[in-house]
Order: structure tokens, then sequence, then C-alpha cells
């Protein structure tokens, strides 16, 4: 039997990404960001107040990526937690970014100490988890996002033959961010790594269905 597969996101997951986008729009380019509920509403010119137009936010966080992604420091606790659960199941990383980053977020994660396949996708998570486990066939897989769109879009595509794992690990955002789980399309929210690995030991060590 194939072992469990736990396919999990990067940012906000493992690694912070807001924070340090944050740090970054006030240092280089003179705007604000204030997480109030709506991350298309979130950044501002400084001075004017002016909320930064939907199209730029795109441009801006694509500048992120291509020039910081090394200051981008583990979410605490996670990278111990993930190496705890290799030894129990296969982990591959499903990450948001556009497909010439991959190998950049490779690295990014070898330089943490996490050597991990990374796919990458644009859009719902859905249709690229089934590629995933098309691909591994494991006897259990675990999902784990901190977006409820890609929570969503994993029960329509597998119903409850994937388990899934809400967790927001940025404070910053968690207060923010609706819950999946409440919403009926994961498992469970948590939001700390200390409490999100013995639940998901928890669930390896369940009988596949």
């Amino acid at each position: 039997m194939n072992r469990p597969l736990i396919v999990s996101d990067c940012d906000e997951v493992l690694l912070h990404m807001v924070a340090h986008f944050r740090d970054w729009l006030g240092e280089e380019h003179a705007v604000d960001f204030r997480m109030d509920g709506d991350f298309g509403n979130a950044l501002t010119r400084r001075g004017s107040g002016e909320i930064v137009p939907q199209e730029e936010v795109w441009t801006l966080l694509g500048g992120f990526f291509d020039t910081q992604m090394d200051r981008q420091k583990p979410i605490e606790g996670a990278l111990k937690a993930i190496d705890t659960l290799s030894n129990h199941a296969d982990v591959v990383i499903l990450t948001n970014l556009v497909d010439k980053r991959q190998e950049r977020r490779r690295e990014q994660l070898l330089a943490h100490g996490l050597d991990a396949r990374v796919f990458t996708n644009q859009g719902p998570k859905g249709p690229a988890l089934q590629r995933i486990l098309d691909e591994y066939r494991p006897s259990r897989a675990i999902f784990i996002d901190d977006l409820p769109q890609h929570h969503q879009s994993a029960r329509e595509t597998f119903g409850k033959d994937i388990t899934t794992l809400h967790l927001v690990g940025e404070p910053l955002v968690a207060p923010h961010i609706a819950c999946a789980h409440r919403a009926g399309h994961a498992d469970a929210r948590i939001d700390d790594w200390a409490s999100a690995l013995p639940w998901l030991m928890e669930q390896l060590e369940k009988e596949p269905a």
C-alpha cells in the first residue's frame, strides 16, 4: 500500500508572507498595509490614503516574490511539524505561484531545511490536487491551506475522500479569514502548529476508509 500523502500550502502555512510584504511595501513603495477584512482594499498610498488598484496589487505581489522571498521566515513550529509528519507520510507543497517561480520556491524551502517537491498552481486548487493524487495514489490524503476557497475547491473535487485542515499561521490575517471548517469545507480549523500536529498525526493513524 502506498504511503499517506500530505499536500501543504506554503505562504501563511509554512512561511510568513503578509508581514514581510507589509514591511517591504512601506520601505520601498510608501504603501501602507492594513488588513481589515478585505485584502483587495488593504493597500493604501501613504499620505493620500488612496486605495491601491487591484491590478497594481498583483504587480506588487509579483515584485515581492521576484525579489523578496529570501526575507520570508518560517511560521513557528511549522517546519519541525512537517519534519515529524514526513516520518509517517510523503509531503509535497502546492503553492499558488506562477510556474516560473516553482524552482525558486523549492530552493527557498530547501534553505530552511525542507526538501520537498513543489507544485505550482494558479486558481482553485481542486484540479491540481486531483493531478497530484492521481500520480501518488496515496492510502490517505491530507490537504493543508490558509484560504477557504481552496478548501471549497478540494471538497467539490473529492467530497469526503480527502482530509482538509484550514490553517492560517499569520496572526495579522487569521482573524479576517472566513472559516472553511464552519462553512463545511474543511475537517478542522487550527491556526497554530503546536495544536495542528497532534490533530494531523491522529488523522494519519486512522485506518484508511
